[in-house]
């Protein structure tokens, strides 16, 4: 981490009285959330005393368990509470998103906002929106480099059991239980320094990955033999859910979660996809292999982005134009 944007940010955070609003993105995934809830517990810690954290909508209910959890703004449940933190805040800080349109909602108020801005993030081109940007996308998530932040604002005996806890969720997350984006020994130097401070791995890997409900196991079962297609010329794969097909198996936030990623388990698959019908869009997952980028298919065809390997979008079409639109991009590979 260069000293001079940990100067920066040292120089940003000197009032410890000040309105800190920490916002993540819109569908905070594991990452989002445990940056959120390390960094709020973290400053916290070291007196920090208006703190808060707002997030567009709600997650996944696997992620609930972590400490400060109940210290959470959802802005689609308390507005006018997540919107004033917004307007009022003297320093915004963002994580885990590169631009403000990731804000759904509270993209309006973010920008209006007469806050400082600082941004924490790991996903390529980054807009310059923000007062202070630290970005790196060599990273595995937005939790390996704010462990780097704070290690630099304080040092590591700063960082407590409770700020350790959600960092790895955020990586463990972010990886896919270290099975992609951590190619980098420096990640697991920083996830045994945190193992180190008495975080129980095998504990965290249950509460995320082995607490789904019936509907949700259902569900994925459903996902599999029913709703998974191949397109072996294209080496792709993908599921679709109509909100039919959710609303039969009770779907809640998250429980579509990792989904896409069973498409490539199978041999010979390089790109995978699972297109969730919404109200007034389809959601879109991607996930690929090798050189295939999904980044570059979600930004120039659906409306989003992310990592080369990772990324999502949205689609305006109906679900079956939707669908046929992506069978016609991956069969005359036209990404």
């Amino acid at each position: 981490m260069e000293l001079t944007r940990i100067d920066r940010l040292k120089n940003f955070l000197q009032d410890k009285n000040q309105l800190i609003t920490i916002v993540v993105h819109a569908n905070p995934d594991g990452d989002a959330i445990g940056s959120a809830l390390g960094l709020y517990a973290w400053m916290t810690e070291q007196g920090f005393s208006r703190v808060y954290v707002v997030a567009p909508n709600p997650y996944a209910s696997f992620l609930h368990w972590m400490p400060g959890n109940d210290q959470v703004i959802v802005a689609e449940e308390e507005k006018d509470k997540g919107l004033r933190l917004i307007s009022t805040a003297r320093l915004l800080i963002c994580l885990d998103f590169n631009g403000m349109g990731r804000t759904a909602g509270l993209e309006e108020h973010m920008r209006a906002s007469e806050a400082a801005k600082i941004m924490i993030d790991h996903h390529p081109d980054p807009e310059n929106d923000f007062d202070l940007m630290i970005s790196d996308t060599k990273v595995s998530s937005t939790a390996e480099l704010l462990y780097e932040c704070l290690a630099g604002l304080s040092d590591q005996e700063a960082i407590s059991l409770t700020v350790a806890q959600c960092l790895y969720a955020g990586i463990v997350t972010d990886t896919g239980s270290f099975s992609y984006g951590c190619n980098n020994p420096r990640t697991y130097e920083i996830v045994a320094r945190l193992i180190e401070k008495g975080v129980d791995g095998a504990k965290i890997q249950r509460l995320i990955y082995s607490t789904y409900s019936e509907d949700r196991m259902r569900l994925l079962g459903f996902c599999l033999s029913e709703k998974l297609k191949v397109i072996p010329e294209a080496n792709t794969a993908y599921i679709s859910l109509s909100e039919s097909e959710l609303l039969r198996f009770n779907h809640k936030e998250g429980d579509t979660e990792g989904i896409v990623n069973y498409g490539l388990s199978i041999e010979n698959i390089k790109l995978a996809a699972l297109f969730t019908e919404k109200e007034d869009h389809v959601k879109i997952s991607l996930r690929s292999t090798g050189d295939l980028d999904a980044n570059m298919l979600a930004r120039n065809h659906f409306n989003g982005g992310g990592h080369k390997n990772a990324a999502g979008g949205k689609s305006f079409a109906s679900l079956e134009d939707t669908l046929a639109d992506f069978e016609s991009l991956v069969k005359n590979e036209r990404f």
